[in-house]
């Protein structure tokens, strides 16, 4: 697909939310409206295919939950491995779409790798994540994101409270979702390791207060631009602090590399990501 056309949808969805600002641009491009309006369907996540693991697979359980977050109930999609033991857990953070099947299979997969996973509609404040994607991408514009971070670190808190738990407990989240792993690692010592899909970086002089190891996974910044811009001074700031961290980015593909219901998916780079995610999950939260 034609990099300008990327771009403008990257556009819309982090800044404009207006399906038809989008539409009028992509036909200037594209040489017609009609072409502009065939191509937009191919950027919008397809959820029929956010099913990597089955909500019913054996191998693990899965169930709405509810906990007490800063300022009322918050709801959640819990996922834990169908065996019996003591282990490690992730909040799950999504995109500016809310909560959505893929995160949810998001959660189902770390569930199959042996953790208890709990993926969070951090739209609960605001009545919860709506069915229609452009809707919950409007909502964001309404969201906190210091009461976003403190329900985070209730979420871990009550994750920390599950007979099942080990006592440690990750985050990992995605776009607008790593941005919030990036503030929760600056506010939460108890944090015991975050993974950054893409996530625009966090105030460089809170970077000091950071305790948890990081895993930053990130788009080439030669394309995404818009988050590349802030990595250099990113990355400097986490080395003067002396942060555990590893920084990746995957040459030549996009944001949201690592969405399998969106256009931009890269499965290579999707693959290597995961397994480093895994890898590191591994290491600091057995």
């Amino acid at each position: 697909m034609d990099q300008r056309i990327i771009d403008l949808y990257d556009d819309f969805v982090h800044t404009h939310f207006d399906r038809r600002l989008f539409l009028d641009k992509a036909a200037k491009v594209l040489g017609s409206a009609a072409a502009a309006a065939a191509v937009l369907p191919l950027l919008q996540s397809n959820y029929a295919l956010a099913a990597v693991v089955a909500p019913d697979d054996k191998r693990i359980k899965t169930q709405t939950v509810t906990f007490k977050g800063s300022t009322g109930d918050v709801k959640a999609y819990l996922a834990t491995p169908a065996a019996a033991g003591k282990r490690g857990s992730v909040i799950v953070v999504h995109q500016n779409r809310g909560l959505n099947p893929h995160i949810n299979d998001v959660a189902r997969r770390l569930a199959v790798d042996g953790f208890d996973a709990l993926a969070v509609d951090f739209l609960s404040p605001l009545g919860g994540t709506p069915p229609v994607e452009d809707d919950a991408m409007k909502l964001f514009a309404k969201v906190d994101r210091k009461l976003v971070v403190a329900d985070a670190i209730a979420a871990g808190a009550w994750l920390r409270s599950q007979p099942d738990s080990n006592g440690k407990v990750g985050i990992i989240g995605f776009c607008w979702g790593g941005g919030i792993v990036n503030l929760v690692a600056e506010a939460d010592p108890k944090l015991n390791g975050g993974v950054v899909y893409y996530g625009e970086a966090p105030p460089l002089d809170e970077v000091k207060a950071i305790k948890a190891p990081l895993l930053l996974n990130y788009a080439d910044p030669k394309i995404d631009t818009r988050i590349g811009a802030g990595l250099p001074a990113f990355e400097d700031a986490l080395k003067a602090a002396k942060v555990n961290f590893s920084f990746h980015t995957y040459e030549g593909v996009n944001h949201a590399f690592n969405d399998d219901t969106g256009a931009r998916f890269d499965a290579p780079a999707a693959k290597l990501a995961w397994e480093r995610t895994m890898a590191f999950f591994k290491k600091h939260l057995a």
